[in-house]
């Protein structure tokens, strides 16, 4: 099996990696190649979610993608709390390639959508359908969630920014030397 790269041309995407650079929650760069990387099949979800925001000038930017079994345990050493950070003893959807850590951005500016809390926001604020939140922002993330449920993702009840395809489990666990170019320092 071989993952797909998401280049910002070919997907219309704002590529902005989290974990290659330091910051992140870990306080360190994991990713040592800013690439990110999909599954064939949440490639092709990704592309229906992109067709369904362009008409309403909305564009994605990607916090994160493919993470190596080994990058889940750098996570997971740092923040072990599975609320936030799957076990990498059970696998993460992301080490499958099969989930996307993502927000909205407006077309033609670039700037983000209100989200209420930044990407990697380990704490309550972040959980969906939280109703304490300014109006603007409920509107945001349902947009979000939408969108990406509209195109066939499914979702994280505690990360609004985080999406998987449908029963992840069906596809294995990868390891950094399956990507096709190693998203790890060797």
């Amino acid at each position: 099996m071989t993952l797909v790269a998401l280049t910002a041309a070919e997907f219309d995407l704002d590529i902005a990696l989290a974990y290659a650079t330091p910051d992140n929650v870990t306080g360190r760069q994991i990713y040592a190649c800013a690439e990110a990387q999909l599954h064939p099949h949440a490639a092709a979800a990704l592309k229906r979610a992109i067709t369904l925001a362009a008409p309403l000038g909305l564009r994605f930017r990607i916090f994160d993608a493919f993470r190596p079994v080994e990058a889940q345990w750098r996570l997971w050493t740092t923040f072990p709390d599975p609320e936030f950070v799957a076990d990498p003893r059970q696998g993460s959807n992301h080490s499958r390639g099969v989930a996307v850590d993502l927000t909205l951005i407006e077309a033609a500016t670039g700037a983000a959508l209100d989200m209420g809390t930044p990407f990697d926001d380990f704490t309550a604020l972040s959980h969906h359908a939280r109703d304490d939140l300014p109006a603007a922002v409920q509107r945001n993330r349902a947009t979000l969630l939408g969108l990406m449920t509209a195109a066939g993702w499914d979702w994280n009840r505690f990360e609004w920014w985080h999406y998987q395809l449908f029963e992840p489990r069906r596809y294995p666990l990868l390891a950094d030397a399956a990507a096709p170019r190693r998203l790890m320092a060797a």
